[in-house]
């Protein structure tokens, strides 16, 4: 059995809105948290890999997305790139290099909702530390909005790849799992009345031990539904896929608030007080939302 982990760093390269929400439906959880799973193993209890080579840990990346009100999102994606603890990030031979290559680097970012995500490869990496990785993009980005495409232009401060810390220790014959979440909806910026569009991404790097919510919003008709879940200041979001299932990987263990906001033919609902725990997965009962035109029911 192979022993994989996943570790959480966050970053967020723009300044997020204060969101007004409108007239919800409420919710509440009232779970009460029994066991605590501990965050990090011992590490006399990891399961070697043999497959990976002596003095290396494997470091598979993957790619998920969060919600943008857009047809498609088009990104070029051209390599992670890895720098281990004691490299020096000026010193390009330091970093270790994934290429992208499948679909000739192109990805539309709207498809990993849903508990999709797109794996950009696997790299050995030497045991140790991982200190930052770099997302390396290339020119060709656009965007689909009613059947029109718009390029995205890209800073050129950007071009040289977005670097994210992790600081994260990794174990000699140890897998693990790196997960890069692409906010597209915060990512796009209009340039002002130019009916241009910027590129700024904001990501966030999993690499350590988190939990991951689950669950599914009826009716269908009601999709795909935006789902965000809150935890204090921060909001991670995605959307319901066509089956009216989502999957939220990598979220810090606390007591969230969940925001589902469906088309306008539906009313939006807010779950309260929803326990996550990290290492585990919590499973939703499924969620009917009710018809805008119904009336609210008081408490």
């Amino acid at each position: 059995m192979v022993n994989r982990e996943v570790f959480g760093i966050f970053l967020d390269l723009s300044k997020a809105q204060p969101t007004i929400l409108p007239m919800l439906q409420f919710k509440k959880f009232n779970w009460i948290l029994g066991l605590l799973m501990l965050p990090f193993l011992a590490c006399d209890s990891l399961d070697r890999d043999e497959s990976i080579s002596e003095g290396m840990a494997r470091v598979n990346v993957f790619l998920v997305d969060a919600p943008a009100a857009f047809d498609e999102v088009w990104v070029e994606v051209v390599a992670v790139e890895i720098l281990p603890k004691g490299g020096r990030e000026e010193n390009e031979s330091a970093w270790l290099n994934l290429p992208y290559e499948r679909n000739n680097g192109k990805i539309n970012l709207l498809t990993l909702t849903g508990g999709n995500s797109e794996n950009l490869g696997a790299i050995e990496v030497p045991a140790g530390e991982i200190s930052q990785i770099r997302l390396i993009l290339g020119n060709d980005n656009y965007i689909i909005s009613n059947g029109q495409r718009l390029n995205l232009t890209t800073p050129s401060a950007q071009q040289s790849g977005l670097k994210l810390k992790v600081d994260k220790p990794i174990q000699a014959g140890v897998s693990y799992d790196l997960v890069i979440d692409f906010d597209v909806a915060r990512s796009i910026v209009r340039a002002g009345n130019s009916g241009q569009f910027i590129l700024r991404p904001v990501l966030r790097v999993v690499a350590e031990a988190l939990a991951t919510l689950e669950g599914t919003v009826l009716p269908l008709e009601a999709g795909p539904v935006s789902v965000q879940a809150i935890l204090g200041q921060d909001t991670v979001g995605t959307f319901t896929n066509e089956n009216g299932i989502f999957v939220m990987r990598g979220l810090r263990e606390g007591t969230y608030n969940v925001l589902l906001t469906p088309n306008e033919d539906f009313e939006p609902l807010l779950l309260e007080g929803l326990v996550l725990t990290a290492g585990e997965t919590k499973r939703l009962e499924p969620e009917q939302l009710i018809p805008a035109t119904e009336e609210v029911e008081g408490d």
